[in-house]
């Protein structure tokens, strides 16, 4: 059987320095354009529509949230699924999900769904800063894989929320959409930092003087 990814996901998260993974970085960041609003479109309206619809509207969903500082719990992220999907009602998947080609399978143990809400709910601990955090809780999404479908879509949003409760929006997404690998804990670190290297620049392009 293939290895637990999700195991060690678990473990690499662990050994992370996230505190040194990504600088401090400015808040609050208005982008002169909506990265993640752009996102949805380019991703999933031009193909599909509905669909791209139903991802702007859970990117609305998340805003409001932030706006009301509504802790990430999976209650939470169960709300922004059902509009991801279009469905009335999701449940945290009920076996074993792969992801890759079947080369990652992230297992259900009876304390997956309890590890996952205790990771999620780091976002906001202060002694990390925001682009590791917001790194971490995408990719706690990604690797413990809550859902049977529409995982991706949700960790952008994850990201997306972690960075809004602080006031930040960032000009650019498309760099943050790269495989990403449990077991690879550089890549880990490496994706802390472009989410800093992404704050920092947006806020240097929509600080910049016009002439």
């Amino acid at each position: 059987m293939t290895a637990d990814a999700l195991a060690t996901w678990c473990q690499v998260r662990n050994q992370i320095d996230w505190a040194s993974a990504a600088g401090e970085t400015p808040a609050p960041v208005r982008a002169a354009v909506d990265g993640f609003a752009i996102w949805c479109e380019a991703g999933d309206r031009s193909s599909n529509p509905a669909r791209g619809d139903r991802l702007l509207t859970a990117l609305t969903r998340t805003r409001v949230d932030a706006s009301r500082k509504r802790p990430l719990t999976y209650v939470l992220l169960a709300e922004w699924q059902r509009l991801v999907l279009g469905m009335p009602e999701v449940a945290f998947r009920r076996g074993d999900a792969f992801a890759k080609g079947g080369r990652e399978r992230y297992a259900l143990t009876s304390h997956t769904q309890r590890d996952f809400v205790h990771c999620v709910s780091q976002s906001t601990d202060p002694r990390v800063p925001l682009a590791s955090r917001a790194a971490r809780a995408y990719l706690d999404v990604a690797f413990f894989h809550p859902f049977p479908d529409g995982n991706a879509r949700l960790a952008m949003l994850t990201l997306a929320y972690v960075l809004e409760l602080e006031r930040v929006r960032v000009d650019q997404v498309g760099p943050l959409q790269t495989t990403r690998y449990a077991d690879d804990a550089a890549g880990a670190a490496d994706l802390a930092d472009l989410v800093s290297v992404l704050i920092r620049s947006t806020h240097r392009r929509a600080t910049r003087p016009r002439h």
